[in-house]
């Protein structure tokens, strides 16, 4: 089983580099844009801060978001707030998460996620580390991907790559990294496509983000295109 208490210790790490990143902007730098499209930067801390209460909910056996569109209101409500009102709901909100995790609890129960998604409650604080952790990337404030802890990078590949698997619009790939690690994504079958390129150039093309996978090179025919996260 993953190491839900390690785990617990990277979002608090994470949790603790974004804030003192997000510390030393200004109100109008939030609202720039970010990395994502359509979403300025008031946006992604709207997102992290809902993002950690809809974990909460998970936790204790109700609905993640109470909709997809009372989920989009949220952020849309809370994206054009100044910089010390996100810096204390992303305090609070992660205080909230974390208190959640504290009492004695059966981390093998299985736990319903956004749109029927389940999962281990063990893999939710790793999930939460990918929220926090990548948004930072997101937010266009000196936070690259190539910065991300190499666990993080070497397992978040790991889970894309797993996603992947199977989508029948998607050609067999082999994942090739410059340290020699090989995965397989796509669907079933010798890979018909061979992606090679550094760990933060592999999950910027699994997870639609920086460059999205311009810095790799491939082989057996041109670079999949991958359905949206």
């Amino acid at each position: 089983m993953t190491d839900h208490v390690h785990d617990l210790r990277s979002v608090r790490e994470a949790t603790d580099r974004l804030l003192t990143a997000v510390a030393k902007l200004d109100n109008a730098a939030l609202a720039e844009e970010s990395h994502l499209p359509g979403w300025t930067r008031g946006h992604i801390l709207a997102h992290l801060a809902r993002n950690a209460d809809a974990l909460v909910n998970v936790f204790e056996g109700r609905p993640m978001y109470e909709s997809a569109t009372a989920r989009d209101a949220d952020i849309e409500r809370d994206a054009g707030r100044t910089l010390e009102e996100h810096l204390t709901d992303l305090r609070d909100s992660a205080a909230r998460f974390m208190a959640t995790t504290e009492p004695d609890q059966d981390w093998s129960r299985t736990v319903e996620l956004r749109n029927g998604v389940t999962d281990l409650a063990a893999n939710v604080p790793f999930r939460r580390w990918v929220e926090v952790d990548l948004h930072h990337v997101d937010l266009n404030i000196g936070y690259e991907l190539s910065d991300l802890p190499e666990e993080f990078t070497e397992r978040e590949i790991d889970f894309l790559a797993d996603r992947w698997s199977g989508r029948p619009e998607v050609p067999p790939v082999a994942l090739v990294a410059t340290d020699g690690r090989r995965r397989h994504t796509g669907s079933a079958g010798d890979p018909a496509v061979t992606v090679s390129g550094t760990a933060a150039g592999l999950l910027a093309w699994l997870a639609g983000r920086g460059d999205k996978g311009a810095s790799l090179t491939t082989s057996g025919g041109p670079l999949p295109t991958l359905p949206p996260l």
